[in-house]
């Protein structure tokens, strides 16, 4: 069952305002279990956490941006 608009532009709101600190929080656990790799290991590590993080939500936040589809033009 395909989520109209309005829920979606909700749930990504929910996702990055509880999604984003658990992700922030994950990566610098993370990075602080590993004794300060080098810093290109740091930053696979973070863009890697980031995509990780990313990618579930991308039928949410697409289209988020744009004017509502459902609502009619006057």
């Amino acid at each position: 069952m395909p989520l109209s608009y309005k829920a979606r532009r909700r749930w990504s709101l929910v996702i990055l305002l509880v999604g984003l600190p658990v992700y922030i929080v994950a990566a610098v656990t993370v990075s602080n279990l590993l004794d300060r790799p080098p810093m290109l290991v740091e930053l696979a590590i973070y863009i890697g956490l980031g995509v990780v993080w990313a990618l579930p939500f991308k039928y949410i936040f697409k289209g988020i941006g744009q004017a509502d589809p459902d609502q009619d033009e006057q």
